[in-house]
């Protein structure tokens, strides 16, 4: 074991009341138990810190019990492999019971409990992720985890390919971790691994792969390294179709210039989607929900209108365009187009097209059954084809809300043989 002389440094997460709250609910009286994982990898990383996990000595049934003694509500939410949910004033905190892997088959694994913090640290991914600490701070470095965080390096810990043959959803991990921590060249180690284990990401369920591809294209350096992702072959198992790292990586510009948020699901379209079949079948490789399913396919029916353009439409196109396929699909249309006509993150012209389709009203069609009814028209398909008739001549005439410009419109159409 190695004790380092390293602690985490106030302010912490360590000095909030509710990991206190933890701490001193199950620390002690025979128990150790001590914080884990993501909060201390992104401490040391000095990145923000979002959920705090906790691993304990403590069975899964006396940390239910502790709980319970101590006026917090446990759920049982893993409890077969050890982790149980505290919520402690509203907020959530796993801990979960120190394991040993007893057989894996790439996908779940079999474990028993234990009470040895070095074999549990030992079990997990990588060298950034199985560091602990306790409540004062002095944190158990058992794999060089401390060495990588100072190197920024991703590496499995031990052998990397038996790493992931306990888990292939351990390939797309590493590739997420090193996108969004890592510095410098890919661990050969672990590349090779990757590479070499491909095929087993076959076993996957699609919901887990949906899971960790969103989160890799949310990281920082997510485009170089799906780009070499594609060059390895690494994404076929997973997308069963085209990938276009060069269009990802400038929709990723664009996305910066702008001042944006990173948005994985727009950055996903970018990677894999060029026109609507590409989007259904995205949908059933990946298994998305159904927002993501309709925004990817919103943007490939839109897209097929863009294909190939230099320049964006007019501000009168861009109303049409707007009309017809909604502000979402019709922004995320517009940037696909952009970056497939590689004019730059910041061309102008494509930015104020974008400022417009962000701002501007979607236009509402002024007619219903009911005006054609009091013109006469009878219920039925006649009416269907009239209101499809005076539609498109409103869109040809710039959506105009004047009352009288509008029953003329509706004059014409109806004036129009069958």
């Amino acid at each position: 074991m190695r004790l380092t002389h390293t602690t985490i440094q106030s302010p912490s997460f360590l000095d909030h009341a509710k990991v206190r709250r933890i701490f001193d609910v199950f620390d002690g009286a025979g128990e150790e138990t001590r914080a884990v994982g993501g909060a201390l990898r992104n401490a040391l990383l000095r990145v923000p810190v979002s959920d705090v996990d906790f691993a304990t000595t403590a069975a899964p049934q006396v940390t239910m019990d502790r709980a319970k003694a101590a006026g917090l509500r446990p759920i049982p939410t893993g409890f077969e492999h050890g982790t149980v949910t505290v919520i402690v004033e509203g907020q959530p905190f796993e801990i979960t019971s120190l394991r040993e892997d007893v057989e894996t088959d790439g996908r779940r694994a079999k474990v028993r409990f234990g009470r040895d913090f070095e074999q549990d640290a030992l079990r997990r991914d990588f060298t950034i992720n199985a560091l602990s600490c306790d409540r004062d701070g002095q944190i158990f470095d058992y794999a060089d985890g401390l060495a990588d965080i100072e190197a920024r390096k991703v590496r499995f810990i031990g052998d990397a390919q038996q790493r992931v043959r306990e888990d292939y959803l351990r390939i797309l991990r590493f590739f997420r971790f090193h996108a969004a921590y890592g510095e410098g060249a890919l661990d050969a180690q672990a590349f090779h691994a990757a590479v070499i284990e491909r095929e087993g990401m076959h076993n996957l369920s699609r919901e887990r792969i949906r899971a960790e591809l969103l989160k890799l294209m949310g990281a920082r350096n997510s485009a170089p390294t799906i780009a070499i992702m594609c060059g390895a072959g690494l994404l076929l198992p997973v997308l069963a179709g085209i990938a276009i790292p060069a269009r990802l990586a400038r929709v990723i510009e664009i996305e910066q210039a702008r001042g944006a948020k990173a948005d994985p699901v727009m950055r996903l379209i970018a990677l894999c989607v060029l026109v609507r079949e590409d989007g259904e079948r995205l949908r059933e490789e990946l298994r998305l929900s159904n927002a993501e399913a309709l925004r990817a396919l919103g943007a490939a029916r839109a897209l097929e209108k863009l294909h190939g353009l230099m320049t964006p439409p007019d501000h009168g196109a861009l109303r049409a365009f707007l009309y017809q396929h909604g502000p979402q699909a019709a922004r995320d249309a517009l940037t696909l187009a952009q970056a497939e006509a590689c004019v730059g993150a910041q061309d102008a012209a494509f930015a104020s097209a974008d400022a417009f389709l962000a701002h501007a009203p979607r236009p509402r069609l002024p007619f219903s059954g009911a005006d054609l009814l009091a013109r006469g028209v009878e219920p039925g398909r006649g009416m269907g084809a009239a209101l499809k008739s005076v539609e498109a001549l409103w869109i040809a005439a710039g959506f105009p809300d004047d009352p009288a410009r509008l029953a003329q419109l509706l004059d014409t159409a109806l004036a129009q043989p069958d």
